[in-house]
């Protein structure tokens, strides 16, 4: 009969990260190896057992938290486009693979000197973490500006893209913001509204970033619009398919999401 400590085991999950961003994981690796495979996020979301709008999620996740884009979204031309893995997105799965296999080696000599790890494990596993917001960005602080309640922090993406949020000083305090450090900003998809033309409208909302219609998923009651906002960061929007019938939205076309900085939430490492 097995004991507890068997039945159990040690087992752990590695996030491969570049300065304090982590972005890949497991199930990410999988999912690039696939594509590199296949050529087709399709058949990649298949045979990675995961669905195809999980699939887009991830991919739009590692390239906006990822220096370079790690995949490249191939469209048009005589073979109908694809997804490939780019230079940098294949040297990180070679990297990870690596780290994994050591990473298991020190777990296997872990366990024979922490003896019952169901305690651990129980810890552990209450103090992990999942969000559900679709939009995880990586960037550098740019500003802080105090206010007598609230902050405003401006974060900087790679390339131009600038984030706006308001959160309240004690925030600011608490994560122990600065000028010039690390953070992600963090937008649910039904905070973001998707616009074709402002022309001369003036808005309140301090988020107004345009771009590129990379990806419409029609559903009965909501449609998701992805949105490529340049150096391959992407923003997700769900908006109702009565709004989705009536813009018309295609890929290709270009549009602007748009979102209040009280609807963004600043996270650090």
């Amino acid at each position: 009969m097995k004991s507890k400590k068997e039945e159990i085991g040690l087992e752990g999950s590695i996030w491969f990260q570049k300065a304090e961003n982590k972005f890949l994981g497991g199930e990410s690796i999988t999912l690039l190896e696939k594509i590199d495979d296949l050529g087709s996020i399709n058949s990649a979301a298949k045979a990675a057992g995961i669905s195809y709008k999980t699939a887009w999620h991830l991919v739009n996740m590692m390239n906006n938290l990822s220096e370079k884009p790690l995949v490249d979204r191939m469209t048009g031309g005589k073979g109908g486009g694809g997804t490939l893995l780019t230079r940098e997105g294949r040297k990180v799965v070679e990297q990870f693979r690596v780290v994994q296999e050591e990473h298991q080696k020190f777990l296997r000599n872990l366990e024979g000197r922490l003896g019952d790890t169901n305690t651990l494990y129980q810890f552990l596993k209450k103090i992990s973490m999942k969000i559900s917001a679709r939009n995880v960005f990586s960037g550098t602080v740019e500003k802080i500006t105090p206010g007598a309640v609230n902050a405003e922090v401006i974060l900087r993406l790679k390339g131009e893209t600038r984030i706006t949020a308001v959160i309240t000083n004690g925030a600011v305090e608490n994560l122990g913001l600065k000028e010039g450090m690390s953070a992600y900003a963090i937008i649910k998809s039904s905070s973001i509204i998707i616009a074709q033309e402002l022309l001369d409208a003036k808005l309140s909302a301090r988020n107004i970033l345009p771009g590129k219609i990379t990806k419409v998923i029609e559903g009965p009651v909501s449609t998701e619009v992805d949105l490529e906002i340049g150096e391959g960061n992407v923003i997700s929007a769900i908006i109702t398919h009565g709004s989705s019938e009536k813009l018309a939205l295609k890929e290709g076309d270009t549009a602007c999401s748009i979102f209040k900085a009280s609807s963004v939430i600043i996270g650090v490492s």
